[in-house]
């Protein structure tokens, strides 16, 4: 094959991502051009530019992370050929009779990484660092170039993800591979005593593929040791995936190593979980009516229904090979007998609908944020200028001594405004102090303060039977510290609204003191971390946890996923804060420029009354060009807002400009809007 085709994009699932692609790109191109809009007229503060620059780059770049999840020769890897890779003309994940993929493999895209392969060897374990600190390790990894152009030579080369090596049962053991408490789960000795581990502990695959392009990462999972010996699998990177697709064989049903995965790993209710009953052609019999067949099919999928405890519509059977096959052929009805267009049909209409509420949601609360405090800015400004028209039209027929009076009076009010700076100094200091013990509160310190005990708790616990407790009365004490957080912030919101409403009728602003963020979101990702440890926790583990090493990998990684819920309240903390800033510091540098404005019109219009009625038209042409403004601001936001809530988007449709080009500015004094401030 000379590249990735892309003529995988006949599938639902594919069109449906295309879909979402194209809808967060022209998403993306409405928010740019409100961010273009709002710069150019110095509309743009600091709060707004992060919020919106922070929304643009993660519609640019969120991944769609669906996980496959099976004990070996459960014909996992072949369904992902089938689903992902039937373009490429033949088998890329090693999907043959005896050949398995050994160890976690991720198959992604990133544009700033070269096409190839990273393996991480399996030896790293015993450092205990974990997956996410070794990503951002490159020398540990074993890298290899891929050559999509041939696709013999890049499977050829993605077949490394099947090594294996002899290791000392001693070795094995220390890997997580051989257990004396369970011997039914350890591998079979060789001749010499040693048992073959993986070679791998991890592979990342970065190729071009335009799927991955579109923003989708494969994780493939093998076999129940391969999880239960990496804690990052459970409680980190499966997880976080978007989708999980379980796949069991209809030649097998549902093994007890089947159902361990399921019950210790994949219960969580947060988790998009589809089974697939693979292998459906070796349950066909040429001797027998195709009635009885669709019968057996049912029996089966009732069954496992039954046995994991989900509704049977989320049970597919399906024949991977047969599907493979036909679309490498070009045989549609091969292809409707394999049933996988039913499969992938149903991730299209589940999964990604519910990625795209996700993201219509931050939408329209960033939009209703910077639209709040566009608002205000505006209205502050029009207000000003109204002030301003007012007054110079009062001196319409008045001699130089009216204006001379004027201009003692514009000079008491700027002396009588610029008080406020000492109140504005002690407001800030206390809204400071506030808002670091708030952040010390969810920090990092007292995070690690809070782990560490918990892993003394377990470490010293006999037979770690009191982890379960422990977990639970640490993520309570986690969930007491957002809690104190959102309380601590709503002090501040009320200390901040008593200022406002001083400072508004003082001096003429127009503070309006922000909603304090809700870190309910937060909340949700320590209830599903804490689900996802909990059903890790169970005897079955104790043993794995008695030993330091697992301990402190496990240990490591807890803390990893808590900090980034953590540090995500924090920056919404922080944003917030920077919004309450911000406004005042707006509202200070137009007022000035206002004053400035104000007196040296007034001294122009003492030395030559005629530039009076000049200055009364530049003004008034202003206050018409503001409520242009107005109305095209609330055209972009609509146009954006039309866009994050359209449901029915077609792959090919490309968005028109909603709002055209202001058109040149006019050749006067202010040549900006947020700088005109009268």
């Amino acid at each position: 094959m000379s590249e990735f085709a892309s003529e995988s994009a006949h599938t639902p699932f594919v069109r449906s991502l295309d879909a979402l692609g194209i809808w967060r790109l022209n998403l993306e191109v409405r928010l740019r051009d409100l961010v273009r809009f709002l710069r150019e007229q110095s509309l743009l503060d600091e709060t707004a530019k992060d919020l919106l620059d922070s929304l643009r780059q993660r519609l640019a770049e969120e991944k769609m992370v669906v996980a496959f999840v099976a004990e070996f020769s459960r014909g996992k890897s072949e369904l992902i050929n089938a689903i992902f890779f039937s373009d490429a003309g033949r088998r890329i994940m090693p999907a043959s009779p005896g050949r398995t993929t050994m160890c976690p493999v991720e198959l992604g895209w990133d544009p700033d990484e070269p096409v190839g392969m990273a393996l991480l060897p399996i030896e790293t374990r015993l450092e205990g660092a974990s997956l996410a600190e070794l990503r951002a390790q490159p020398r540990v990894w074993i890298h290899t170039p891929l050559d999509i152009k041939d696709s013999e030579a890049f499977a050829k080369a993605v077949s490394a993800v099947m090594d294996t090596r002899p290791a000392t049962l001693a070795e094995a053991m220390a890997l997580g591979f051989w257990s004396e408490d369970h011997p039914r789960d350890n591998p079979q000795r060789n001749a010499d005593g040693r048992v073959d581990v993986p070679l791998w502990r991890h592979a990342l695959i970065n190729v071009p593929h335009p799927l991955l392009k579109r923003g989708l990462v494969v994780f493939d999972t093998p076999g129940l040791n391969a999880i239960g010996a990496e804690p990052e699998l459970t409680v980190g990177l499966l997880p976080s995936a978007h989708g999980v697709v379980f796949v069991l064989g209809a030649d097998t049903g549902v093994t007890r190593s089947d159902l361990e995965i399921w019950q210790d790993h994949l219960t969580s209710q947060a988790l998009t979980r589809y089974v697939v009953l693979n292998k459906i052609d070796a349950l066909f019999d040429p001797l027998s009516p195709p009635e009885h067949t669709e019968a057996q099919i049912a029996v089966q999928c009732a069954q496992v229904a039954k046995m994991l405890e989900i509704p049977s519509a989320r049970v597919f059977p399906i024949s991977a090979r047969q599907a493979l096959s036909a679309r490498i052929d070009g045989n549609p009805r091969l292809l409707t007998e394999s049933r996988l267009p039913i499969f992938e049909e149903a991730l299209a209409q589940q999964l990604l609908p519910q990625r795209r509420q996700i993201f219509e949601q931050l939408t329209l609360e960033a939009l209703g944020h910077v639209e709040r405090q566009t608002t205000h800015h505006l209205d502050d400004m029009r207000r000003q200028l109204s002030d301003q028209l007012v007054e110079l039209r009062g001196l319409r027929g008045k001699n130089v001594h009216k204006v001379t009076v004027m201009l003692d009076r514009v000079s008491a009010e700027t002396a009588e405004f610029e008080r406020c700076i000492a109140q504005l100094q002690a407001l800030r200091g206390v809204h400071s102090r506030m808002l670091k013990e708030l952040l010390a509160g969810i920090g990092g310190d007292a995070l690690r303060r809070l782990v560490d005990g918990t892993m003394r708790t377990i470490r010293e616990s006999l037979l770690k039977l009191g982890a379960r407790k422990a977990f639970k009365e640490l993520f309570t004490e986690l969930g007491l510290l957002l809690e104190e957080a959102e309380r601590e912030g709503r002090e501040i919101r009320d200390l901040l609204a008593s200022a406002y409403t001083q400072l508004n009728t003082q001096f003429g602003f127009s503070l309006v003191p922000a909603t304090p963020p809700d870190l309910t979101r937060y909340r949700d990702d320590l209830s599903l971390i804490e689900r996802n440890y909990t059903q890790y926790l169970g005897v079955t583990q104790g043993l794995r946890l008695s030993q330091p090493r697992f301990l402190e990998q496990f240990r490591r990684m807890l803390l990893s996923r808590l900090r980034v819920v953590f540090e995500g309240a924090g920056n919404e903390v922080e944003v917030w804060n920077r919004s309450a800033s911000g406004q005042i510091d707006v509202q200070l540098r137009d007022r000035r420029r206002g004053f400035k404005r104000r007196r040296d019109a007034l001294e122009r219009i003492r030395g030559a009354a005629g530039e009076l009625e000049q200055r009364l038209s530049e003004l008034e042409a202003y206050d018409r060009r503001v409520l242009d403004m107005e109305s095209r601001l609330a055209e972009l936001f609509a146009g954006a807002r039309r866009v994050a809530t359209q449901r029915d988007f077609s792959v090919h449709e490309e968005l028109p400009s909603l709002v055209p080009p202001l058109g040149p500015r006019p050749d006067i004094e202010i040549p900006t809007l947020g700088a005109m401030a009268l």
